[in-house]
């Protein structure tokens, strides 16, 4: 089987995909954030069944000189590897650039240098803005509405420019809302889920009307496999999204049903982002990865749910219930 690199994957999406791609068959080298603690993040968590067949690597997607090294012997390279949280990009854009636009960079410059088979870079449906049409497919028009945004449109465009410029083999892969366990506090389900399961009677949000489409993070996984294993989809853009929306509002009431009827949504001003960077609405389009490869998403939002509260119920202890994580 080949062997993969994924960068970030000590992160949410990133173990997972680690995971599944350990399960089918494949090598895989893990491109995991440096530390002195020597933390693998989720990895660690992972059933040493599974890490066994991992070959971790850590280093900083901000330094090429360890990205060459890592891609090294590596057929194909998942890249993830990013800061993703919204609110933190508002006061700390500089770090933004650094790490998802020259982080970047530094793969597809080690790529082209080492002639990897495979670039899958990952991008966001947050680079498309407040939608403008209904399904949202790969030709809608892009907007940095946040900091965090424009970085990953930047990247983007990085992508493209070196398949157009040194026929490389890259895919632009973009995931709308991707939860599941292992998802970061600063997310929204789990900072729902996890007030709840405190026992809190009031919910602390931001804004209640925006819609998202929700992928649950196993079919999330798959998008990435199966588009990796197509040749269709080279030189593409892909959403991989279930082309069903859910406002923040109908989210919260469907957990407060299953965990607790008796709590209530208070509206904390510090979790609204700014009028013109609040993006309103996102459904996206799932008819070209459907077209190109086997995709289908396997997982309802209720079974996604059901997943995510036990993980988290399970692992209360590490959340800081009363803090808001941005």
């Amino acid at each position: 089987m080949k062997k993969i690199l994924v960068t970030g994957s000590d992160g949410f999406i990133g173990s997972h995909l680690t995971e599944e791609l350990v399960k089918q068959g494949f090598e895989v080298k893990a491109f995991v954030y440096y530390n002195s603690f020597n933390t693998w993040g989720w990895l660690d968590t992972l059933a040493s069944d599974v890490m066994k067949h991992v070959e971790v690597f850590t280093g900083d997607i901000r330094d090429p000189h360890g990205i060459k090294e890592a891609m090294k012997g590596c057929d194909a390279v998942f890249h993830l590897a990013a800061l993703i949280a919204i609110p933190f990009s508002y006061h700390s854009p500089d770090a933004y650039v650094d790490t998802n636009i020259k982080g970047t960079l530094n793969i597809l410059q080690a790529a082209r240098e080492l002639e990897t088979e495979r670039i899958l870079v990952t991008s966001t449906s947050e680079v498309y803005g407040t939608a403008q049409y209904v399904p949202i497919d790969e030709n809608h028009p892009y907007q940095g509405q946040s900091p965090y945004s424009a970085t990953k449109i930047g990247a983007d465009r990085l992508a493209e420019s070196f398949y157009r410029s040194f026929q490389m083999p890259i895919t632009i892969v973009r995931p709308f809302n991707t939860y599941g366990p292992r998802q970061s506090a600063r997310a929204v389900i789990p900072t729902i889920i996890m007030q709840l399961l405190a026992g809190k009677e009031e919910i602390q949000l931001g804004s209640l009307t925006p819609t998202r489409d929700f992928n649950y993070v196993k079919d999330t996984a798959q998008g990435f496999i199966s588009i990796y294993q197509s040749e269709r989809t080279i030189g593409k853009e892909i959403n991989i999204a279930t082309q069903k929306e859910i406002s923040i509002g109908q989210l919260a009431q469907e957990l407060i049903q299953q965990i607790n009827p008796n709590a209530k949504i208070i509206c904390d001003r510090q979790r609204l982002r700014p009028e013109k960077s609040e993006v309103n609405r996102l459904l996206g389009s799932n008819k070209k990865i459907k077209a190109l490869t086997d995709w289908e998403p396997k997982y309802s939002l209720r079974e996604g749910l059901i997943e995510t509260i036990d993980f988290i119920k399970s692992n209360l202890d590490k959340y800081k219930t009363d803090i808001y994580n941005i």
